[in-house]
């Protein structure tokens, strides 16, 4: 349902553009909700946080049932660290839109940020049991878990999701960073040499190599 919000250096000066002409739009077409999704997604991507939750919050006044501004709005109150009303974003989507799995995903990582560990693990278990050919479930409890030093499960989490998104080079990198965090020489190699094979340049490797070195077994 919702997409996922990136931005990249190069992409910047392309993003103002667009930003431009959306305000520029938006000055004949004040109350369009469409446009004010459109540059509040810019804004996100541009880490304009506070311009966005503005966006959002003129949106949830007038329309307080909309879904995407509702995710979107949990999102950014967690960028600005409001997370108590980022929790309440969220919990009231998903009385909207009971079972949405990005809003529970989000829920969950929320929990994690928050120190609510017990919850948030409790969380992404049971979307994995709902949604078990999910590739970012499994990878988002990884991340989890080696934030929590758990890198043997970690480990066995991003196995899970490269095995259901081969193509995921993400997915590869943090099995590799674990596997050296434990001292797995080589199974760490081997990773490095898959994310070549996949088109990753040696020199970009570079630092996951010099980790590796100094493994001692």
């Amino acid at each position: 349902m919702f997409g996922v919000l990136t931005a990249s250096a190069q992409d910047t000066q392309h993003l103002r553009e667009q930003l431009k002409t959306a305000n520029e739009l938006l000055s004949y077409f004040p109350d369009s909700v469409d446009l004010r999704l459109r540059k509040a997604a810019l804004n996100i991507e541009l880490k304009e946080w506070e311009y966005a939750k503005n966006e959002y919050d003129y949106i949830l006044d007038r329309y307080p049932d909309n879904i995407s501004a509702l995710f979107y709005r949990a999102y950014v109150n967690e960028k600005l660290f409001r997370y108590a009303f980022a929790r309440l974003d969220y919990e009231y989507l998903l009385s909207l839109v009971p079972g949405n799995m990005e809003a529970q995903l989000g829920l969950a990582l929320l929990n994690q940020k928050d120190k609510r560990y017990t919850e948030a693990m409790d969380m992404m278990n049971r979307l994995i049991e709902e949604h078990p050919k999910t590739a970012m479930l499994y990878a988002a409890r990884g991340n989890m878990e080696r934030e929590r030093e758990m890198y043997s499960l970690a480990e066995y989490d991003y196995t899970i999701a490269m095995e259901l998104a081969p193509k995921n080079i993400d997915y590869i990198v943090n099995r590799a960073d674990v596997r050296i965090l434990q001292g797995m020489k080589k199974e760490a190699l081997s990773d490095l040499k898959l994310l070549e094979q996949k088109g990753i340049n040696h020199s970009a490797l570079k630092d996951f190599y010099n980790r590796v070195k100094k493994i001692r077994n």
